[in-house]
């Protein structure tokens, strides 16, 4: 989500929290060892399961194998963040709600209750969103347990370093991309040891949603990136505010200088707030001022990303889009705007004006260029428009509202202020036939026009 995190900031914990009870554990012989994991209703669950090592300020290593068995029964830790109270409101999330460590090179793996012997499913690796700077894959809005149970897919959810611990770059001393370097890991992780689970890791989609689906773009320009997933699902990835970056990372960097080894991860958390600050002189750049960084490993020169995007076009079917009014999603922080709202008639015409301009600007003309490119480039490009939207509130299609169509139950999302004046059956029932699309095309069928869901989700021409 393109949201910058906000003070006051909390320690993070670092004792891990249950899973809730373990009924029916199984186990699981992978080559990196083995694992414990535990049923819950309709799917089964490992989660917690360490993919990669890491050093603060250092490239991840893979995980040592182990071999006594592995419990996998808690959920994977998040970074290190501070809360977003604006989105708790909006998303029902609870700030806390798990654990902080900068140990949180993590996954967690979801698969059907009923998987029988030698089956071999679908895989789709999922990328949180959260500005690179929040989020976490085992947060309870994003529990994909309905797209499993439903699809007969295998959902793995990866969690990563953000903000200063994961995606800024300084000087010649501190790598960025640290983050995306290490969900590389979780997808190499995933191709070595996803089949003891029942996955096919000759079948594997990655998806995220805003910075996740941003992550999941420049992955594709890794050239062994057609090796570790064979599709890619991009929702609301902001790739109009991706480039051009340079000076406003070099400024934050500067602020970022007094951050050391030793800094305690509350310091750092604080910190990023400063580092925020002057981000912001540059515009709407600064909407998401933590991110991929060209020229940093394992991404080329900024002059070089289409060259690259070319070379593993061959090699990946893609389905990009976004919702018809992300921007409105951050109407209510800005008190210009909702006094604009207020005001009759011409108050709501501006505001469709605002939302229009910076929903292109952002998101709309970057999907459809990507997507043209990327089929220029000898790869199968899809692209989507969802306009669904609950009728009661202020936010119409707004950003992040494709997430309850395809995560979280009913405790999750019911009442929650995006969705308000939608009964749980609505959202259900919407969200089945969206889930089913996204699982049908990690199945390999393509989208098209018969995949339209009137007033939901139109599939257009690239």
């Amino acid at each position: 989500m393109v949201e910058p995190a906000e003070t006051p900031v909390v320690e993070p914990v670092e004792t891990p929290v249950s899973a809730g009870p373990t009924t029916g554990a199984t186990s699981f012989s992978p080559p990196c060892g083995p694992v414990t994991g535990w049923r819950d209703g309709d799917v089964l669950r490992a989660t917690g399961i360490p993919y990669a090592t890491a050093s603060r300020f250092q490239p991840p290593v893979p995980a040592a194998d182990w071999t006594d068995p592995l419990a996998a029964t808690s959920w994977a830790p998040a970074c290190p963040q501070g809360p977003v109270p604006f989105l708790d409101d909006v998303l029902g999330t609870r700030y806390g709600e798990l654990p902080g460590s900068e140990d949180c090179q993590n996954l967690s793996i979801t698969m059907p209750a009923d998987l029988a012997g030698g089956e071999r499913l679908p895989v789709m690796v999922w990328l949180h969103g959260g500005s690179y700077t929040t989020g976490s894959g085992d947060l309870a809005i994003f529990d994909p347990a309905r797209l499993v149970a439903e699809n007969r897919v295998i959902v793995v959810s990866v969690t990563y370093r953000l903000g200063l611990f994961g995606y800024l770059a300084v000087g010649n001393h501190r790598p960025g991309n640290l983050g995306l370097l290490d969900q590389l890991e979780a997808f190499r992780w995933v191709q070595r040891n996803i089949g003891a689970f029942g996955g096919d890791p000759s079948l594997v989609t990655a998806f995220g949603q805003s910075a996740g689906g941003d992550a999941v773009a420049h992955l594709m320009a890794v050239p062994e990136a057609p090796s570790l997933f064979q599709r890619a699902i991009i929702q609301s990835a902001p790739l109009g505010i991706a480039r051009g970056r340079a000076k406003m990372n070099a400024a934050m960097a500067v602020a970022a200088e007094a951050v050391t080894e030793q800094t305690p991860a509350m310091d750092m958390v604080a910190l990023e707030q400063d580092v925020v600050q002057v981000a912001r002189k540059f515009g709407m750049l600064a909407a998401m001022p933590f991110g991929t960084q060209y020229g940093h490993a394992p991404l080329p020169e900024e002059s070089e990303i289409e060259a690259a995007w070319n070379r593993t076009a061959p090699g990946i079917e893609i389905l990009i889009g976004h919702t018809s009014d992300e921007a409105r999603l951050f109407l209510p922080r800005s008190p210009a705007l909702m006094r604009l709202h207020r005001v009759p008639v011409v108050g709501p015409a501006a505001l469709r004006a605002v939302n229009k301009v910076v929903t292109e600007t952002v998101y709309g003309f970057a999907a459809r260029r990507f997507a043209k490119r990327h089929t220029k480039a000898g790869g199968k490009a899809h692209r989507y428009l969802l306009s669904w939207h609950a009728p009661d509130t202020i936010f119409g299609a707004a950003h992040t509202v494709d997430l309850p169509l395809l995560f979280g139950t009913r405790k999750t999302w019911e009442g929650v202020g995006l969705l308000a004046g939608l009964s749980w059956e609505q959202i259900d029932g919407t969200g089945k036939r969206v889930r089913r699309i996204w699982a049908d095309f990690a199945r390999g069928t393509e989208p098209g026009p018969a995949g339209n869901i009137p007033g939901v989700l139109e599939c257009l021409e690239v």
